[in-house]
């Protein structure tokens, strides 16, 4: 399938309006998760390590599944996907009302919702990266600032539901709201034109490589009915010259030939469709794999995965865990001005609005950009056990809001270390090592908590990893960031030939 060339605007605009409303109506309650984790922790009475795997697995699980769900992108498309996962973050959101115990809400809030959020994430990335081009960098930031402007309404959202109406009410509402997606996906016009010859080849010379396998059958067909001709013209000479020649024999002999032909025709076609449809998937695995192998070779790429799996088990905790931070300082519920959370997700939108702005300007290094937020935030992280008022938690928190605002550029990033063609393949094998960060991350810090009652050895161990990752980054990508740009060979087009034998 060919693209067409990016319009870099027209339609595009409306795209990233969709992309937004719906990152935004999938990601509000996922992210501002820290308000629900209060009240289950009270509901459910379990360990904060526990009780943390509900929320971790919500943005850790759609993330893990990127491999599958870059292939549900390429295999039907960014509409059909949003479709169908707002369906499953809605339902999975009313179902999480429902939970009589923190295990069924592993699978409800967890699984489903997060699973959904996933497949959303990646169709709207892969949509807005195919209509824009120069303005890409713009086009993701802005995208992306729709998870951190959920985060921050539905913080207060959430816990303002939850005061009316209760726990329960407040995931049946959140839930109906999620069912928005569904109109935004329908908006969701693809980029692309239909698979026919290209203008620069006439038709005779793509007929061989495109209908090579049909020919192919074609002939394969015609063997056998040669061998069934051949067979009856055998069982002719065997019959019996005393047999009468008449019309009422003649013709059930006649009609029972032509059903054992069709019936032979038949089988032959469903066996050599399911040779063909074995040899091609195999051969799609180990181009798969093949591509792979490729994508490793490049050390910058090798690099920005450890990069991203260390930067979300130290990263991801304070969003989920900061309102309980704040509580374990002794902080007063009347000294808050506004939620920690609420705080995180303002400054996350204007992070990624921000860097997805510096990412276009063509002088400044969009990689050594990204490592300079890892590097700050990873001390950020680890200064946190040195707040202990409502003021510097507030500061620490949008410092670390206006860091993981590098998501917006994260993709930018990926786009230019191995181009376009691989895009929705690279980038689903780093949101899965980003997954599985997100799903680690708060565990092991709550885990933290219940061994020293305390955050200070969590948030260090948190900020090592995140220094840690954009150390290993910034030592691969000093002496090579113009191997970066270089594309990597584009994959040849899928194109299988087979010889199938011939049956005896």
């Amino acid at each position: 399938m060919e693209f067409k060339k990016s319009p870099d605007g027209g339609w595009g605009w409306v795209i990233v309006l969709v992309s937004f409303l719906t990152q935004f109506l999938c990601y509000g309650s996922p992210l501002a998760v820290g308000v629900l984790y209060i009240e289950w922790l009270g509901t459910f009475g379990e360990g904060k390590g526990q009780t943390a795997w509900v929320g971790s697995l919500a943005s850790g699980v759609g993330l893990l599944a990127s491999p599958v769900c870059s292939l549900c992108v390429s295999s039907f498309g960014a509409r059909p996907v949003t479709i169908f996962s707002g369906f499953m973050v809605a339902g999975g959101l009313m179902l999480s009302s429902f939970a009589p115990n923190i295990y069924f809400l592993f699978f409800s809030y967890g699984i489903v919702v997060g699973l959904g959020c996933g497949l959303l994430y990646t169709a709207t990335v892969t949509i807005t990266c195919q209509y824009f081009d120069s303005r890409r960098g713009l086009a993701l930031g802005l995208i992306s600032t729709g998870s951190s402007v959920g985060l921050f309404i539905y913080a207060a959202l959430q816990r303002l539901l939850i005061e009316f109406y209760g726990l329960d009410g407040c995931l049946l509402i959140v839930g109906a709201l999620a069912l928005n997606i569904l109109a935004c996906g329908s908006l969701m016009r693809p980029l692309q034109v239909s698979d026919y010859p290209l203008p620069g080849k006439t038709a005779l010379e793509n007929i061989p490589d495109r209908y090579s396998v049909y020919s192919e059958k074609e002939k394969n067909l015609e063997e056998n009915t040669n061998m069934l001709e051949r067979r009856n013209s055998s069982e002719e000479m065997n019959k019996s010259p005393l047999a009468p020649d008449d019309g009422k024999h003649k013709n059930p002999d006649m009609a029972h030939t032509r059903e054992t032909e069709t019936y032979r025709k038949k089988v032959a076609e469903q066996t050599y469709f399911c040779k063909q449809l074995a040899k091609w998937k195999w051969q799609l695995c180990k181009n798969y794999c093949g591509e792979t192998v490729t994508l490793f070779k490049n050390k910058v790429f090798s690099a920005l995965f450890v990069a991203i799996f260390l930067f979300d088990i130290g990263g991801f905790p304070p969003s989920l865990l900061m309102e309980d931070v704040a509580r374990s300082s002794n902080v007063k519920e009347e000294e808050f001005i506004m939620p920690l959370i609420s705080i995180i997700g303002i400054m996350t939108a204007i992070g990624k609005l921000l860097l997805g702005i510096l990412a276009d300007f063509e002088w400044i290094n969009t990689l050594y950009l990204y490592v300079a937020t890892l590097i700050t935030m990873g001390l950020a992280l680890c200064a946190i056990p040195f707040a202990k008022s409502y003021v510097t938690l507030s500061v620490l928190s949008g410092i670390i809001g206006l860091l993981t605002g590098n998501w917006s550029i994260f993709p930018y990033v990926t786009t230019k270390t191995v181009g376009i063609e691989r895009l929705a393949h690279a980038y689903g094998i780093l949101m899965f090592f980003a997954g599985l960060g997100n799903s680690l991350g708060p565990p092991i810090v709550g885990w933290f908590y219940d061994w020293t009652q305390t955050y200070d050895i969590a948030f260090y161990f948190s900020g090592f990893c995140v220094l840690l990752g954009g150390l290993i980054l910034l030592l691969a990508a000093l002496p090579s960031w113009s191997t970066c740009n270089k594309k990597l060979p584009k994959p040849a087009p899928a194109t299988f030939l087979y010889k199938v034998a011939s049956n005896v």
